[in-house]
């Protein structure tokens, strides 16, 4: 559904690239995500697949569409929640919308509400309803919170139905019931629809169910593959454990041929052993048990760790 190839853009008296020659593909109906840090090219880099922003070389395309020879194609096929809100805040929030779907040809114009066709109508009023709007989607944009204004550019996003849906932190300034009354809906959507999903977001968690994952840092992709293949490939597992016999528990060890470090409580590596039969294989008593399972918060941290370091000694040579 994404295919990028060399994707490079950098802007005028830049001292590096925003986006330094990135390519992935994301699969139709797939969740994907690309996460990185601040400055990282996540925003620029959905500027340029939704056409608000020329890539300076490289190729992207959209369910085939070329994003640059044929943009047009591309607009018709996408939904955007950018960062930053994007509503006329002299119309309701229902007249944001409104407007929205007219320019996308979904349904046909009429002056008010209650003119529009009823699947309209029905389609506003369950979306409203999913990120909690209620009856303030009639109320001018301008008395809105930025928490209200984020909800309703996710309802005006979803009302053409996109193939490829973009969302630029999306669940920004949301409370921990809308947000999660937002992903239910988003699952259900792509279940039904085959809708595809492209997120940049700070909440780790949010990432953690994804297909697939793309670090970039830098402008550069310094990590891909699924949320577990990055977890293991970057970060160990191991377990702590202690007792009131150290001597012998380190002996133990030894003996055991299990790698550990520390004075106490020990690190025990895992290896790709199970954390059981570790255990089991132990027979000296045990007083501290504690496993620590690498989570995406942590594989995140070592990989930006990693290329920050990489970066620097680059910049001294």
């Amino acid at each position: 559904m994404i295919q990028i190839e060399g994707l490079l853009k950098r802007y005028k008296r830049a001292e590096r690239n925003a986006v330094d020659g990135i390519s992935f593909n994301v699969h139709a109906g797939e969740f994907f995500a690309l996460l990185g840090p601040n400055g990282a090219g996540k925003t620029t880099t959905i500027s340029i697949l939704t056409t608000t922003l020329a890539p300076t070389s490289g190729s992207a395309t959209i369910d085939g569409h070329d994003i640059v020879a044929e943009a047009s194609a591309v607009r018709r096929k996408v939904g955007i929640i950018f960062q930053r809100p994007s509503l006329d805040r002299n119309l309701t929030g229902e007249e944001n919308v409104r407007f929205h779907a007219v320019l996308y040809g979904v349904y046909p114009y009429a002056p008010s509400y209650r003119l529009m066709p009823e699947p309209y109508r029905r389609q506003v009023a369950e979306l409203a309803g999913v990120v909690g709007i209620g009856d303030e989607v009639f109320e001018p944009v301008r008395t809105y919170s930025g928490g209200m204004s984020r909800k309703l550019e996710i309802v005006r996003s979803l009302i053409h139905r996109p193939k490829v849906l973009f969302l630029d932190e999306p669940t920004s300034g949301l409370d921990a019931p809308a947000r999660r009354s937002l992903w239910t809906y988003l699952e259900r959507v792509r279940r039904e629809s085959n809708t595809t999903i492209l997120l940049t977001t700070h909440y780790l968690e949010e990432a953690e169910q994804a297909d697939r994952i793309c670090i970039i840092d830098h402008g550069r992709v310094v990590s891909y593959g699924t949320p577990t293949a990055i977890k293991a490939d970057l970060i160990e597992e191991y377990v702590l454990v202690d007792t009131a016999d150290r001597q012998a528990l380190v002996a133990e060890l030894g003996r055991l041929g299990l790698p550990h470090s520390g004075e106490g409580p020990y690190r025990v590596e895992l290896d790709g052993r199970g954390t059981h039969a570790v255990l089991k294989s132990i027979d000296t008593p045990l007083n501290v048990v504690q496993t620590h399972m690498p989570s995406l918060e942590d594989a995140y941290l070592d990989i930006v760790g990693r290329a920050e370091a990489e970066a620097e000694v680059g910049t001294d040579a």
